[in-house]
Order: C-alpha cells, then sequence, then structure tokens
C-alpha cells in the first residue's frame, strides 16, 4: 500500500491498517525512510484516529526487529522494566522512589525512557541525583544490571529508531505511536514484569487488549503525570495481567485524597532526590499507594509466591523504614 493510501485509509476515522501494512509503516517509520510531510500526517492522523489492535501488533513487530536486547539477571526473579517518559513540575516523580525500593529487595530493575523533560523534572535527572547514571550502551546497562540491580538506558541506546519518532513531540505538539510503544518495549526479550500505565480509560482498555493478545506480565494503572507509578494521593486500580488473564490485586480507592508529607520542590531534581532520600532513611513516610504497588512487584517479577506474603513484606518494609 502507498503512503497516500495509507494517509486516506487513516484519514477516514473508522478505517484501520491491517497488522501487515501498520508493520511496513512503522517499519518506515523508524529507519526514518518517510519524507517529513508525510511522517507528519501520518502520525497525527494515528494519534486522532486512535490506534487499532492489529495496528499496535504490527508497530510491534516492527519494534521487536529494531530493539537492542539485553539479559535478565539470573537468580530466578523477573526484572521490572519501568518506562520514565513523563513527569510534571507540580508533582512528586515516584519512580526512583520505587525503582531504589524494589534494588533494595533484589529485584533486578531497567528503566528506559528520555533525558529531556518537556513539562517538569525527568526521573533521569533525579536518578542521577541520587548516584545512578545514564547507561550510554546496552552493554553498560547490562553491567549496570548485573553489578547494581538497576540500571537507566536512554532510549536512544535502546531503540534508536524509537527515540527519533518520540523527539517529534517538541516539534509536532502532541504524542505519537511511538509513545505507545515505548511503555510495552521488550529488552528483554518477553521476561520481565513491564509497568504500564496510560492517562485516558479509552488508552487503557486499548493496551489491556494489547497486553492480553501478547500474553504479556504486567501490572497495569492508571498513569500519574504520565508515568507508571501509583498516585500517591489516591491509589489507582492495580490489575496484574499473565498470559492473557487479568487479577485485580487492588482495587480503586474512592473518596478524600492525600496530601505528600513534606513535599519537596518538584521544580528541582536535587530537592526531590533528597525527599527521596528521606523517605528511603525512614525519616519520611512512604505513600500508602506506593506501599500496594510495590507489594504488586513483590509478587508479580516472582519474588514472592502469594499475594498476601507480598503485601506483608512490603508492609514491613514501609514500617521497618518508619521506625529507623
Amino acid at each position: 500500500m502507498s503512503t497516500a493510501a495509507i494517509i486516506r485509509t487513516l484519514g477516514r476515522s473508522q478505517d484501520s491498517l491491517s497488522e501487515a501494512d501498520a508493520y511496513q509503516l512503522f517499519s518506515a517509520m523508524l529507519d526514518e525512510g518517510l519524507p517529513d510531510l508525510e511522517l507528519g500526517a501520518l502520525l497525527y492522523a494515528l494519534r486522532t484516529k486512535g490506534e487499532s489492535l492489529d495496528e499496535l501488533l504490527g508497530f510491534k513487530r516492527a519494534v521487536s526487529e529494531r530493539i537492542y536486547r539485553l539479559q535478565p539477571p539470573s537468580g530466578g526473579i523477573l526484572p521490572v522494566i519501568i518506562p520514565a517518559y513523563g513527569g510534571k513540575l507540580d508533582s512528586v516523580n515516584l519512580l526512583p522512589l520505587l525503582a531504589l525500593l524494589l534494588q533494595r529487595f533484589g529485584i533486578p530493575v531497567l528503566m528506559h525512557g528520555s533525558l529531556d523533560s518537556h513539562d517538569g523534572v525527568a526521573a533521569a535527572y533525579v536518578l542521577r541525583e541520587l548516584g545512578t547514571l545514564p547507561s550510554t550502551s546496552c552493554v553498560q546497562a547490562q553491567q549496570a544490571l548485573d553489578q547494581q540491580g538497576m540500571a537507566f538506558l536512554p532510549t536512544a541506546a535502546l531503540c534508536p529508531g524509537l527515540a527519533t519518532l518520540l523527539s517529534l513531540r517538541s516539534r509536532l505538539g502532541l504524542r505519537n505511536s511511538a509513545h505507545l510503544m515505548a511503555k510495552v518495549l521488550e529488552p528483554f526479550a518477553g521476561a520481565g514484569l513491564h509497568l504500564v500505565s496510560a492517562s485516558q480509560p479509552e488508552c487503557l482498555n486499548r493496551l489491556r487488549q494489547f497486553l492480553h493478545i501478547t500474553e504479556a506480565n504486567a501490572l497495569l494503572l492508571q498513569s500519574s503525570d504520565g508515568d507508571p507509578y501509583a498516585n500517591p494521593a489516591q491509589r489507582p486500580q492495580l490489575e496484574y495481567i499473565r498470559n492473557g488473564d487479568s487479577e485485580i490485586l487492588f482495587e480503586a480507592e474512592r473518596g478524600t485524597a492525600r496530601t505528600i508529607p513534606n513535599r519537596p520542590n518538584t521544580a528541582s531534581a536535587a530537592e526531590m532526590a533528597f525527599w527521596t532520600t528521606q523517605v528511603l532513611a525512614g525519616e519520611i513516610p512512604i505513600p500508602l499507594p506506593l506501599v500496594n504497588q510495590l507489594a504488586c512487584c513483590l509478587y508479580a517479577s516472582g519474588y514472592t509466591q502469594d499475594m498476601n506474603q507480598a503485601k506483608a513484606i512490603a508492609a514491613v518494609q514501609a514500617g521497618g523504614l518508619a521506625a529507623a
């Protein structure tokens, strides 16, 4: 199918591409094989229409052929894969805290994302203040995973073509299909626990269908400012998806929202990092929704075989920090 024909197809709001056509299209996008005018038109049409399941599957196949792979650390516990592409100036970014809590349990953590922040302080900046520098290559990320149990890998080092598409946000003024694919990247070739989130119910439903049909191992939740951590003010539903089945591990909270104790200056990576160290030192309590998400990760990664045990361990961890 020609580029013009694809644009016409996508321009009809009810029409979608087949998996094969979507694969060919996204392959050309990732390989920078489309002129800027046509690329912009296609990305806008997909954004306006909303990607179908077949289109997402085609995009996934194209990305899978172009992503660099890492080896999951030995030990039998699944590495947790955390996309870090969000963040806002008026919110506390809890991704670094969640990653460091998982690292304390010996659960390998691979974070991937952008080194740029469009709306706030990127998680990569907070992690740098905490001593975790971005890896410059997959080889370096593998070494960090094997030796420290945690790594931050910029998208440009993991999947260069996808990073190029992500960077178009600043030119086009909106997100595109690459941002959806970034949520479900598979650096370990299917091995790992994915933290997957979206802000809108429609997008959450599409991702749920995608995770089911691809038989992914994932924790699905509503985004907090674009990132996959539980809103500290009010816990979202935490849904565990495995081998095509779903299990609600925590229901969404209703009622009055919480406040964040000793809320840091969210425009400063250094102050957010300092707040994180205070939480890890037990000087400030871990927000309860994050304790709940930690329990989900302990269970879904294989650290525990029982969710009740995971809840108890997470609660002990939170209580231990509070008593530190």
